[in-house]
């Protein structure tokens, strides 16, 4: 019998927490703008809120993967089918939105009149290259306890699907773990839903900081910058609308479903923390749990396709701001270099500058390039995060049109 935990019921508020979020939003803006000296006071609330969501995070994952592998176990071939669907948006994705990255560039040009002049620091002993071998090793965790503790997700991913598989092999007598990790993921989706509801106030304390310390300056220098790559994240956000509306769903009713998940991600930056929203979401479409908790793990750290976006925009306009002309060679270097590392850094720091210094170097640029956009990197940050939502979303919708059929199936005759 499946037992899924029911997401926690919540009462229906007069205003639905994405209205809340805007509300904050707006309201953080123009703190920020008018008083920035509030607007940097206030940045503990949204820090507090941020290490409030990451306490939750792990715990959560761990859980809801675990039982998801665990309840397929059964099936490994099914499973595999859907981890190749899987990684074959992701990297479809990723491809379409490194391509439309180089092609912004070209048509608007960015860089032109832009004096090279650093706006920000960049990490000490930033990696310009990746190491295959220690990659690959580090998907297996040594201690899970320690990967846990400096929120791996690869490692953390790895230990739950074996964990889970194994449980399934155990058979009956798995039972009991069984049960013990289900009580685990209602309890953490209570305290999920206890942190969720003081978002619109971290929101304000997050816009409020981001505002008051983004000078107005630096903004306005690299405007143009800021504003090629959020065209270029509407018009991926219509290819998604296609690509929903392809496999049956509406996809203006699914963007206003995910709402509120679009909304934490473009405000914190992390795909992670839409992680229980996108639970209770799914759950109320008739998704079956397996699916987003099997997907959704995954895609935070292998289905960046704003980031994609960014990174292919951000060191096309790096060339020229250096007076480079990448040939087409070069773009096409750019854009196996791209896909390749945007996947290969998942479970490095800082992956997006660790992409880009990668990507630089392949192109004969200095690293100390990243500089020159380091400054305004976190308004282009949100944007791109929530382009990053919206394609893990895409990614459950796309699953459970090709295997929901046949889980949903099961599920009913488990149960009679």
């Amino acid at each position: 019998m499946n037992t899924t935990p029911a997401c926690p019921e919540q009462k229906t508020p007069r205003f639905p927490l994405w209205q809340q979020i805007v509300v904050g939003l707006i309201v953080g803006c123009v703190v920020g703008y008018l008083w920035p000296n509030v607007g940097k006071a206030l940045q503990p609330i949204g820090l507090a809120f941020i290490k409030a969501l990451k306490m939750i995070i792990i715990p959560l994952i761990f859980a809801a993967v675990t039982l998801a592998i665990y309840r397929m176990g059964s099936d490994i071939k099914r499973l595999g089918k859907m981890g190749i669907t899987a990684f074959a948006w992701f990297y479809f994705a990723t491809g379409v939105a490194i391509a439309l990255g180089i092609t912004l560039n070209h048509i608007f040009h960015p860089a032109a009149g832009v004096v090279v002049q650093a706006t920000g620091n960049i990490p000490k002993d930033l990696a310009t290259s990746i190491n295959w071998s220690q990659f690959f090793l580090d998907i297996i965790p040594d201690n899970i306890i320690t990967a846990a503790a400096n929120h791996k997700i690869i490692p953390v991913l790895f230990f739950c699907i074996t964990f889970g598989l194994a449980l399934a092999a155990t058979k009956e007598k798995a039972k009991p773990m069984a049960d013990l990790l289900e009580t685990l993921l209602e309890t953490m989706l209570k305290l999920t839903w206890g942190v969720i509801s003081f978002t619109p106030f971290a929101v304000a304390a997050i816009m409020a900081w981001v505002f008051a310390t983004q000078g107005i300056t630096m903004i306005l220098a690299m405007a143009k910058l800021i504003g090629v790559l959020y065209l270029g994240l509407v018009i991926m956000m219509f290819v998604f609308w296609i690509m929903v509306a392809l496999i049956g769903h509406n996809p203006f009713k699914i963007t206003k479903d995910i709402s509120e998940a679009l909304l934490l991600g473009f405000t914190t930056c992390s795909t992670e923390f839409s992680l229980p929203i996108f639970l209770r979401i799914f759950k109320k479409m008739g998704i079956p749990d397996q699916i987003p908790a099997f997907a959704l793990p995954m895609g935070y750290s292998f289905n960046l396709d704003g980031s994609a976006l960014y990174q292919s925009l951000a060191v096309c306009f790096l060339a020229e701001a250096y007076g480079i002309e990448l040939s087409l060679p070069s773009l096409i270097t750019l854009l196996i270099t791209l896909v390749i590392a945007n996947k290969g850094t998942a479970n490095v720091p800082s992956s997006s500058l660790v992409v880009m210094s990668v990507v630089l170097t392949a192109v004969g640029l200095p690293v100390e390039a990243i500089a020159i956009v380091a400054g305004v990197d976190k308004l282009m940050d949100m944007g791109r995060t929530a382009i990053n939502v919206f394609g893990n979303a895409f990614a459950v919708l796309l699953l459970d049109k090709l295997f929901g059929k046949e889980l949903r199936e099961e599920a009913e005759n488990t149960e009679v």
